[in-house]
């Protein structure tokens, strides 16, 4: 009997379904899965896992947020603006190198956007330091694509990077031209204080750029401009209490009024608290209650009636507790995770690295980054990364 039983077991492990599937079936399965179910996979066995790691496979799998770009800025050394990538955990060495040694040798090179796995940055000549080019780089696979730029790169306002790659390869830059670069002279410009003239975008695809005046558009953005892009449509913050939306062709603009949650009135929040987290538009408002003390997180649940939908709520005192109160006036919402409901958050003098997670409603204090992680009127454009292994990098 004994025996038996023993080539019974052995029978019926050999005889798994899941044992019988290849690596590159099974990579494909895990692949059409929703994330959140691929970080349980990791934990299913050592086979599971080592697909994750595999350098064929994990260019086919969802990987999770690495860490963010940002900038400081030190009157006291040379240079006196360095950028910086920390790892998400705020633990370890940085996973990407900031400095992008693959990239050609410029004077400068300023980071603009992050979008899907690609940057977006701003390079100038050696040359001619007034004269630059656009760069789209991959960090994952150092591959790189410049991109002409404009007669008004130089003064342009903000330019933005829209990139889906599971839609296409191809990727699309967004510069926006406010009055003065366009050309316009003080007496002819607006009351709107850098009011934006004309959108170009530029499609790697098509390998050019196309004009569109905004004449009908009465706006600015605020320095650092937030910009979210998913569903094939850029969203940008306004200093004007709504959020810009423009597909990549140019051809259909709206507004989305930040306003219409009630209560409360949103009016003081912040001009780049937009972000982008499960394929959902979300704002953020630091002063939501009479008494200024909580902090609202609201979902775009519908794009035509502009219905906003109160996601979270917390009071400072809950959110930080009496050992961080100090970080209740002092703090900023900078990233959502792309998949979980959990958000990051900068505060307090030496710009302390957290994370919340919501549905826990529990505070993880990751890292400090230093009081020189403070540039720009209090903000710093911190860019979520989230590394893309496939090799291509469409250039039309």
């Amino acid at each position: 009997m004994a025996p038996g039983s023993k080539k019974k077991k052995k029978k019926g492990v050999k005889g798994s379904p899941m044992d019988k599937l290849t690596d590159d079936i099974l990579t494909d399965i895990i692949s059409r899965v929703p994330y959140k179910s691929t970080c349980c996979c990791k934990c299913v066995s050592t086979r599971w896992r080592g697909l994750f790691w595999h350098p064929d496979h994990r260019k086919k799998l969802p990987q999770p947020l690495a860490g963010f770009f940002h900038e400081g800025f030190n009157m006291n050394r040379s240079p006196m603006r360095a950028r910086y990538f920390t790892n998400v955990s705020g633990k370890g060495f940085a996973l990407v190198d900031p400095s992008l040694p693959f990239l050609p040798k410029y004077e400068k090179v300023d980071l603009l956007d992050c979008c899907n796995g690609l940057l977006l940055c701003r390079c100038w000549k050696e040359t001619d330091p007034k004269t630059l080019d656009y760069v789209v780089c991959n960090p994952a696979t150092e591959k790189w694509v410049l991109v002409p730029a404009t007669n008004w790169s130089s003064k342009a306002a903000i330019a933005c990077l829209g990139f889906e790659p599971t839609v296409s390869s191809h990727f699309h830059v967004f510069e926006f031209i406010d009055e003065e670069a366009w050309g316009f002279d003080e007496s002819e410009q607006c009351e709107c204080d850098g009011r934006i003239e004309t959108l170009a975008i530029y499609s790697s695809k098509a390998g050019v750029w196309k004009h569109h005046s905004l004449d009908n558009y009465m706006f600015a953005v605020p320095d650092n401009a937030k910009s979210v892009f998913f569903n094939g449509i850029l969203h940008l913050a306004t200093t004007y209490n709504f959020i810009l939306a423009v597909d990549v062709e140019g051809n259909d603009w709206w507004q989305i009024d930040t306003s219409i949650p009630t209560p409360p009135h949103i009016e003081d929040a912040r001009d780049d608290a937009i972000f982008v987290s499960q394929r959902q538009l979300y704002i953020t408002d630091k002063i939501a209650g009479s008494d200024c003390s909580d902090l609202s997180v609201w979902a775009l649940e519908d794009y035509n009636s502009e219905t906003w939908t109160l996601k979270h709520k917390v009071s400072k005192l809950e959110l930080f507790g009496a050992r961080y109160s100090s970080f209740a006036n002092n703090f900023n919402v900078i990233s959502f995770h792309p998949e979980h409901n959990m958000i990051f958050i900068v505060g307090g003098h030496e710009n302390t690295l957290m994370s919340y997670d919501m549905d826990l409603r529990k505070l993880c204090i990751l890292c400090q980054l230093g009081q020189d992680c403070q540039i720009a009127y209090g903000r710093t454009p911190y860019l979520p990364y989230v590394p893309l292994f496939s090799e291509a990098l469409a250039d039309g």
